[in-house]
């Protein structure tokens, strides 16, 4: 490659080489990065390094300058990600079910190109939860189809998958086509649902973004529901995304307790006190198994003292598991 040529990507290679090979426990020298550029083909002087430095330094990048004047040194200071944030993004996106394990590790490698290489070894957080992995590889871009469906307001079509017998997804309805309106997206339990619109059955209904194929923006534009849920409210109302008649129930529990509905209902519950020791709570939830399953965990001394049929059911739901042993 002629002189000139390469003149031209000294520059950014330099600019390349620092953000690679430099943090704060290991700068480089002038002499360094003459070096490394002569890896690439790229020949450089002293003094033209001192320029090219400056005029990375007036681009934005944070050099800082260490050591004394016989061993002057350079290292990238600020990033765009602190190790910190780039860690808690790597834990995420490792134990994240949805995400599949090929396109985890696809991530976790972009991710670590946003600090030096000698951090980067330290994003290796092991903490991976394979086995549960989805194996949707497309997961990513079922994500952004929907994203760009509830921009536009426009409808999806798609097909749904569901496990057999013999461990394989298959496609649900021998394959037929859903056609729904999307509301949101929300992460609920490790995993990304769809709350969306059918306007044929009339109500909302959900879907594990992962169990999504072959998803298509439509020219038709959304149904508006019939029914507004707010988004932020909807995965404390349902019990583990199964569905349920949203009911309004009162609880009685220990006030001690509180905290358990607080952090499942959020602070916007009604709570009263009921004597010195208990106090009664009206909250909004999906009535469903599940919901009676998790109230159960909680131990006697939770009831349900309204509505009158969902003490009934709850009633009948502890009888049929008593039943069984």
């Amino acid at each position: 490659m002629a002189k000139s040529s390469t003149q031209k990507l000294k520059l950014l290679r330099l600019y390349d080489i620092l953000l690679d090979k430099t943090d704060e426990e290991h700068p480089m020298s002038v002499n360094d990065m003459i070096h490394a550029l002569s890896l690439y083909g790229i020949e450089a002087e002293r003094k033209s390094i001192y320029s090219d430095l400056e005029e990375l330094q007036n681009y934005g990048l944070d050099l800082i300058r260490c050591g004394g004047k016989k061993n002057t040194r350079y290292y990238v200071g600020e990033r765009k990600f602190e190790l910190a944030e780039l860690k808690l993004l790597v834990d995420a996106v490792e134990s994240s079910k949805f995400i599949s394990q090929s396109k985890s590790r696809a991530l976790i490698r972009k991710l670590s190109m946003e600090t030096s290489r000698y951090e980067a070894a330290k994003l290796n957080r092991h903490i991976t939860v394979s086995n549960r992995k989805s194996i949707n590889e497309n997961v990513l871009y079922n994500i952004d189809a929907i994203h760009t469906a509830l921009q536009n307001g426009k409808m999806i079509s798609f097909q749904y998958m569901e496990w057999n017998t013999t461990k394989r997804l298959i496609v649900k309805k021998g394959g037929a086509l859903y056609l729904m309106s999307p509301k949101t997206l929300i992460w609920d339990d490790e995993n990304y649902y769809l709350v969306a619109w059918d306007d044929e059955a009339g109500m909302i209904k959900h879907f594990r973004v992962d169990k999504m194929k072959n998803i298509e923006v439509l020219a038709q534009d959304a149904v508006r529901p019939a029914v507004e849920i707010d988004p932020a409210d909807y995965s404390s109302i349902m019990f583990g995304m199964y569905d349920g008649r949203i009911t309004e129930v009162t609880l009685r529990c220990p006030a001690e307790k509180i905290g358990i509905l607080i952090d499942r209902f959020g602070k916007e519950i009604s709570i009263r006190s009921d004597g010195p020791l208990h106090c009664i709570v009206r909250v909004q939830v999906a009535v469903s198994p599940q919901f009676f399953g998790w109230l159960c965990g909680l131990g006697a001394q939770f009831q349900i003292l309204s509505p009158e049929e969902t003490k009934e059911q709850y009633r009948a739901h502890l009888r049929s598991v008593f039943e069984q042993l």
